[in-house]
């Protein structure tokens, strides 16, 4: 391909005006979080299969007529691939892509150095879209946006032309979201959005508002480990694959732009032109696919109950997500992701909270904020019994 004439080049893409940026973005963004040996220190060294994998994922994303490339500092080697099959392999005219990375400073020298660094890693002088990366609790998003910090440093170095747009990724709980976009200091959102997840609509409905950009993270692995999913989710999602149809389901909301996804081998890119052109709102055919999806939760004794209200529950059991791992195992035979995301949980972190169950924090539950007649430690015993794996 000719990537000096890249506007020539017609694939089958959609394009949606990124909020206030007023970029047309595509409506597929390439993630950069899953090349191989990625997690591997040292972080600047990339072996050469990990850099053919970039190029060939870099080329056939472009050629999807994909122009969001994204991120981040934590991602390890990711920046330092990006910059070298960017600039180095691939030659690509730096305003033929739109490049979004994201990192979380503490403080604002920290701020100005790890953009610095960035920008060099990357071998570019401004990015399109910097994101504070994190903000997943009230104690970090007065951290990142506290006079003088490093929000206040990225909106400085927007104003000196070294990134066009400040945004911020986040893992949080929905009011802390609504919270950070009520600053109104962010051009942009990062949040986690899907059918199996539908939590954060308030917050792009808010995001709409703001005219705030609203990119989606990892709709096919977090969104329910989609690229592989079981027969029964296969065939309630008919003729469409489950992955193609979660995009459409996504993008039939006007407010959401760009959904990530973690493009890394040819096959991936196969399923792309079955989501094209997404409704917006759902056509009739993905109407009748959601009232069949829909239909699986009233067959399930207490699978209609999503927990919110027991949120930041004393137990420091994450109460609404095991529900929601217990949901998609029952009605839609999804236990390997409820497997995978269940043993996930973490006690002292703030990218996915939550204890497993222990008889004395099941005796600790808040059972005066839970609906009557819901037996709650029984469906939290029952998901664990089911989900749960040793290390």
């Amino acid at each position: 391909m000719d990537y000096t004439n890249m506007s020539m080049y017609r694939p089958q893409m959609a394009y949606r005006r990124f909020g206030k940026s007023n970029k047309a973005v595509s409506v597929i963004t390439l993630g950069g979080m899953r090349f191989k040996h990625g997690w591997d220190d040292p972080r600047h060294e990339i072996p050469e299969d990990t850099l053919t994998q970039c190029r060939q994922t870099v080329s056939l994303a472009l050629e999807q007529g994909i122009n969001l490339i994204e991120t981040a500092y934590g991602y390890k080697k990711s920046e330092t691939v990006y910059g070298r099959v960017l600039n180095e392999e691939l030659n690509i005219q730096r305003d033929r892509y739109f490049l979004m990375t994201k990192g979380n400073p503490k403080t604002a020298d920290e701020t100005r150095q790890l953009v610095e660094e960035q920008l060099e890693t990357l071998q570019t002088d401004y990015f399109d879209f910097y994101g504070w990366h994190g903000i997943n609790n009230l104690e970090l998003l007065e951290q990142a946006c506290a006079p003088g910090g490093p929000v206040e440093t990225l909106l400085r170095l927007k104003e000196e032309g070294v990134i066009c747009h400040v945004g911020f990724s986040t893992h949080a709980p929905l009011h802390v979201i609504l919270k950070a976009i009520e600053t109104d200091l962010f051009d942009f959102v990062n949040l986690h959005y899907y059918y199996f997840f539908q939590r954060n609509e308030p917050a792009i409905a808010l995001a709409q508002q703001k005219d705030m950009g609203v990119f989606i993270i990892s709709p096919n692995d977090k969104g329910g480990r989609l690229f592989s999913p079981p027969p029964k989710l296969e065939q309630l999602t008919a003729p469409l694959s489950p992955l193609q149809w979660n995009a459409r389901f996504c993008l039939s909301n006007p407010g959401v732009h760009t959904l990530s996804f973690g493009l890394n081998e040819p096959e991936h890119f196969d399923p792309l032109n079955g989501i094209f052109p997404a409704p917006s709102p759902l056509s009739v055919d993905d109407l009748r696919i959601k009232k069949l999806l829909d239909k699986q939760v009233a067959q399930v004794p207490f699978a209609d109950f999503d927990g919110y209200v027991m949120e930041n529950d004393p137990s420091g059991l994450n109460i609404p997500e095991i529900l929601r791992f217990r949901k998609l195992w029952k009605c839609y035979d999804m236990k390997a992701f409820g497997e995978y995301r269940y043993n996930m949980f973490q006690e002292k972190s703030h990218w996915f909270p939550g204890q497993f169950p222990t008889k004395e924090n099941l005796q600790q539950i808040d059972l005066s904020r839970c609906p009557e007649g819901v037996p709650l430690a029984e469906l939290i015993r029952e998901t664990h019994e089911g989900l749960y794996r040793p290390k």
